[in-house]
């Protein structure tokens, strides 16, 4: 080799990694000007002082969305003791394995036993002790000696909140040190809920339904402020109001647009949507790039709230009108599980806590209930109940 080539050689070889040197800067400049593009809004919640993201995940069917969730930035991941039987406790713990738990809020929700579903009131039956050992069970699946956030999952009354024995098994469970935080969860009249909750003075959380279709969301936001007032922090479920106006799934809620609403009070600290795919969850963290609703999305919800939809507003306006005594709301929020989440394992576990039998309806000649949204209620109780009869292995 002569010396030009050699030359040409060293020529060559050093434009090269002067070249590969500036591809690579370029890469981790563009990375880095990326990284500083995303916007992440963060929320305190309330007295626990913990930071989260606005946009946190509901009750995941499988740990490859848990997964995609930490890879984005999410910290907080709900669950409960009942949902799944126990399996998505299980799931999420798999799913977390080697993930730093301090860096996420981890909770988990425990259902008083005894309660009566249609009334909301607890029983005599109710004892702390049973409700520590399912806590205890739930601890064990998510293989965890404590969580940070302890509910009493899904009252609806002042009285469940208030309970005797309620108060004293989340006290004993904080005082072990298997919880730093207590709150409760509610799909059902929010405002006395939250109310309750302030009173009780313990509760340091509230998980509510808050949505845009909700005729009495005026009164939940004053409740919600009382409760800021006195420390409590509120993280808010059921903001897609079921996801669609229909059955057949042809006429969607705008999710996002739903998802701006809820959040545009600064006293929710973040929401918990669930997510089936990773598009989904792409488009709620995107709120946070413009959190503000355009005029198509403001007259997108506007249309959605003029259809009766999905979702149940829980008004109890048709409390006593059912020939069978059917607890209606919670049947309607079967259905909009079923057809609006398509999660009819979460659904099916609902209707079997009420003791829910295929065909409630069938010796009724006509139904007698009357839904102020114009609900055909007779036929989505007699479509949401033929779930009892398709067995577990089946629904996923």
């Amino acid at each position: 080799m002569n010396k030009t080539n050699k030359n040409d050689r060293r020529h060559f070889l050093k434009m090269t990694a002067a070249g590969l040197a500036g591809a690579t800067l370029l890469s981790h400049t563009a990375e880095a000007k990326s990284k500083k593009k995303a916007k992440v809004i963060y929320r305190t919640l309330g007295r626990t002082g913990v930071k989260l993201p606005i946009v946190s995940m509901g009750a995941m069917k499988d740990g490859a969305m848990v997964k995609a969730g930490l890879a984005k930035g999410v910290k907080h991941f709900d669950t409960a003791h009942v949902y799944q039987k126990g399996k998505n406790e299980s799931m999420l713990s798999e799913a977390l394995h080697g993930h730093e738990l301090r860096e996420l809020l981890t909770v988990t929700k425990v259902l008083p036993d005894d309660m009566d579903r249609k009334t909301g009131l607890i029983g005599e039956g109710c004892t702390a002790e049973n409700f520590l050992k399912m806590f205890d069970i739930s601890l064990e699946r998510l293989q965890v000696e404590s969580v940070d956030l302890l509910y009493v999952h899904a009252v609806s009354t002042k009285q469940s909140v208030l309970h005797p024995e309620i108060i004293k098994a989340v006290k004993i469970a904080k005082e072990q040190g298997k919880c730093r935080w207590l709150g409760v969860s509610t799909h059902k009249n929010e405002p006395e809920v939250i109310r309750a909750a302030i009173e009780a003075g313990i509760y340091d959380v509230v998980l509510t339904a808050y949505n845009f279709k909700q005729d009495h969301r005026e009164e939940i936001n004053k409740a919600i402020e009382e409760g800021v007032t006195k420390g409590i922090g509120f993280i808010a479920m059921k903001v897609m109001a079921g996801g669609f106006l229909d059955k057949d799934q042809n006429d969607p809620v705008n999710t996002k647009a739903a998802l701006k609403w809820a959040l545009q009070n600064e006293n929710i600290c973040t929401s918990i949507p669930s997510f089936t795919t990773i598009d989904q969850l792409e488009e709620s963290w995107s709120v946070m790039e413009k959190l503000k609703m355009t005029k198509q999305e403001a007259k997108d919800l506007e249309f959605a709230r003029e259809y009766a939809g999905l979702y149940c507003n829980a008004c109890s306006q048709c409390d006593g009108q059912c020939q069978k005594n059917l607890p209606i709301p919670e049947i309607m929020r079967s259905y909009m599980y079923t057809y609006g989440y398509r999660e009819m394992g979460k659904a099916k576990e609902l209707l079997a806590s009420m003791g829910m039998v295929n065909d409630p309806c069938s010796n009724c000649n006509e139904c007698t209930v009357t839904c102020v949204k114009s609900f055909a209620v007779g036929e989505k109780v007699q479509s949401v109940s033929r779930l009892m009869d398709v067995p577990d292995d089946f629904i996923v």
